[in-house]
């Protein structure tokens, strides 16, 4: 990379493995110990607290604090606290119990928050689904997950009311914002348990039902797309998470020490920091990577209804925002919006993202932007609990193009034919081990096997390293594309255009675009003397998929599509019809 930002004259002052066994060393935060987890001996955050209820009780040193904001909305740590317990003890007065999965399907929305921890802290499984599904998408999920309870937004209520039936476990649904009567005898306004936002100041302020929880608890199942177009449930464990928020932080300690800073002690008294959370919650980067951590911390979440660039501008100003990012394409959107330099936007001192491939150039025009910040971007997928490897500040610019080194509890390997390890700067498979490591799928003890062995996760990315443990991620082994974060497997895509009448063949793959990483595309073949155009096949697929699955472009192929010896679909070939 030339003419970018500038590093220290002695950059690196420290080698990451001499930064890691610093940061690690006894009595430190991010001391490393060992532990056995599901028979495996792995390298642990050894003062890492236990469980989300550890964190919940770290969060009331800052009840004063505001710890979310929401249009006109704001609730401080102490309403949002009583909101969550009154959720816990209705949760327990239903029946729910440990164990049990309470579906959350809301956009990001206070209510998701205090739906999150009230669950957590009773010990349910709390099973996020992704608020854009489709009705049927989210009959999937509910059912697959067995939820008990679900937990929604108005919104969701509507796209999914029709499928509740279909649903035979679900015993309960707390609708919250209605906007009308609901007369399913089966549906509570979440209202009725916790008021509106404004009013959380006022609930009883009363502790959660006594719960035994253990690091190794499964808390969460997060869906995430799969080849077969049925998502897999990923379960994760409260390790899992508070280890993915101990490997972020132990990254920002490691980012001193390279540059040749000791990093900062913990001080109570700084000033409160403040996130945009411009990724759903969701998503295991907007719960495990931001929610979760801001409560440890104290530090203040502001959201919007839905992203918009303009009005983030207006949000960073008016809170004095510190972090924003997610994915690639939040970056660009306000990095080139042109309003941006009417904007006071000089709080901004961290711009991170991962999800998504990002341009090299990124990273300077941060920079160029935000003199004050540095840019970081990682890798890691739900099965790693969010973020694995981690790129920050000198080393981001200094290599644009890595997702960073794994943590000093992760390990990574690259894995040739033989499930042999490849040499350094070799293509391989990325592998990962540690204990961001989730269990396994919910019920899918076949998938399980497949991907997961002794707390390894076969990734399917195809990654080299170099000679310091940098990761390059080349290109995805699994046939998916990601779109602004969000994952589309191809397939998934595909079987809708072939369920179409007139399609014969079909291939999807993506398309390259600056902000959003890539965009699916799709190329069919259609059926001798059949007809359809484009705005039909692309609003057919719209009836079965979620809209951001949905092809941008369909282009009509002549004959059938090209294959290989073994009848795959050549797709780099077909890449070369967008210009790619």
């Amino acid at each position: 990379m030339t003419d970018g930002p500038a590093l220290p004259p002695n950059f690196p002052a420290m080698s990451v493995a001499a930064a890691h066994a610093l940061i690690a060393q006894p009595g430190s935060m991010f001391e490393v110990g060992e532990a056995e987890i599901r028979g495996v001996r792995l390298k642990i955050w050894k003062n890492a607290p236990p469980t989300l209820a550890d964190i919940w009780t770290l969060g009331k040193a800052h009840a004063a604090r505001t710890y979310l904001v929401y249009e006109g909305e704001r609730a401080t740590f102490a309403d949002h606290a009583r909101a969550a317990t009154a959720v816990a003890r209705r949760l327990k007065a239903e029946g729910v119990v440990k164990g049990d999965r309470v579906a959350i399907i809301m956009r990001n929305l206070p209510e998701w928050s205090a739906a999150f921890w009230g669950a957590a802290l009773i010990g349910a499984i709390v099973t996020p689904l992704n608020a854009w599904w489709t009705g049927p998408e989210l009959e999937y999920g509910l059912a697959d997950s067995g939820a008990k309870v679900a937990i929604l937004d108005h919104e969701r209520w509507e796209r999914v009311r029709e499928h509740v039936d279909a649903c035979p476990a679900l015993e309960r649904l707390f609708v919250s914002r209605a906007v009308e009567e609901i007369a399913d005898p089966r549906v509570v306004k979440l209202e009725s348990v916790i008021g509106p936002v404004s009013a959380w100041g006022a609930l009883p302020d009363e502790t959660p039902p006594p719960t035994d929880l253990a690091p190794d608890d499964d808390c969460t199942i997060f869906y995430t797309s799969g080849t077969t177009g049925k998502p897999k449930g990923a379960v994760i464990t409260h390790r899992n998470i508070i280890s993915n928020f101990f490997n972020a932080a132990s990254a920002q300690a490691r980012a001193f020490l390279r540059r040749g800073e000791a990093p900062p002690a913990p001080d109570p008294d700084a000033p409160q920091r403040a996130v945009l959370l411009s990724v759903p919650f969701f998503h295991a980067t907007g719960c495990f990577a931001v929610m979760v951590p801001a409560m440890f911390g104290g530090a203040k979440i502001v959201l919007q209804r839905k992203w918009d660039a303009e009005q983030a501008l207006g949000l960073i100003e008016r809170e004095k925002i510190n972090q924003i990012g997610g994915v690639p394409t939040i970056a660009w959107q306000v990095i080139e919006h042109p309003r941006a330099k009417e904007f006071d936007l000089s709080s901004i001192d961290a711009v991170a993202y991962g999800g998504a491939p990002s341009a090299p150039e990124l990273v300077k025009r941060i920079k160029q932007t935000f003199p004050n910040a540095h840019a970081g971007q990682g890798w890691g997928m739900t099965e790693t609990s969010a973020t694995a490897t981690s790129n920050s500040a000198e080393d981001y610019i200094l290599r644009p193009s890595s997702c960073g080194p794994p943590s000093a509890t992760g390990e990574v390997r690259i894995v040739g034919e033989g499930e042999r390890d490849v040499p350094v700067g070799e293509v391989g498979e990325l592998w990962y081990r540690g204990p961001i490591v989730v269990r396994g799928y919910w019920q899918k003890p076949e998938a399980t096997a497949e991907t997961f062995v002794n707390c390894l996760v076969k990734t399917g990315d195809l990654a080299k390293v170099d000679e310091e443990g940098f990761v390059y991620i080349v290109d995805r082994a699994k046939d998916m594309l990601i779109r602004g974060g969000e994952n589309i497997y191809c397939v998934e895509v595909e079987n809708a255009l072939y369920d179409h009448p007139a399609v014969m063949d079909a291939a999807v793959v993506g398309i390259p675009h600056q902000t959003l990483g890539e965009e699916p595309g799709a190329i069919v073949h259609l059926k001798p003397g059949a007809q359809a155009d484009e705005a039909e096949l692309r609003h057919h697929v719209a009836q079965k998929l979620a809209a951001f699955k949905v092809p941008v472009t369909i282009l009509f192929w002549p004959e059938t599509l090209p294959r290989n010896a073994n009848g795959k679909i050549l797709k780099r070939d077909l890449k070369s019809a967008f210009g790619g």
